[in-house]
């Protein structure tokens, strides 16, 4: 289930990139978020999200990069696909062996 985004990706990096070649303009980061997140019409906390991300990404800030939460949820995912294989390996193993026993008492 994928989520749909008013905004593209080259809108996203260059309202970052404006935040950040604006900052020497305001008197705080979050001062510049709020003049640029009203140009480009989104909130100024979304606008902060993405700031923030980008920050993670370029090693700027500690955290989950972009990269690496994708890596955790695909490694997830294959546990999950993994853990129900073992389960139904499981389930048939012990339908055979019980098969197998009243086999051979006949």
């Amino acid at each position: 289930m994928k989520k749909t985004t008013k905004f593209s990706p080259e809108v996203r990096e260059r309202a970052v990139r404006m935040v950040f070649e604006q900052r020497a303009e305001h008197s705080s980061q979050w001062s510049a978020i709020e003049s640029i997140a009203g140009k480009i019409g989104c909130s100024a906390q979304t606008l902060c999200n993405w700031v923030r991300q980008f920050e993670r990404d370029t090693g700027q800030r500690d955290g989950v990069s972009t990269a690496e939460a994708a890596r955790i949820r695909e490694l997830e995912r294959e546990n999950r696909e993994l853990k129900k294989a073992n389960e139904i390996l499981r389930l048939a193993s012990a339908y055979f062996a019980q098969a197998e026993l009243d086999r051979r008492n006949k």
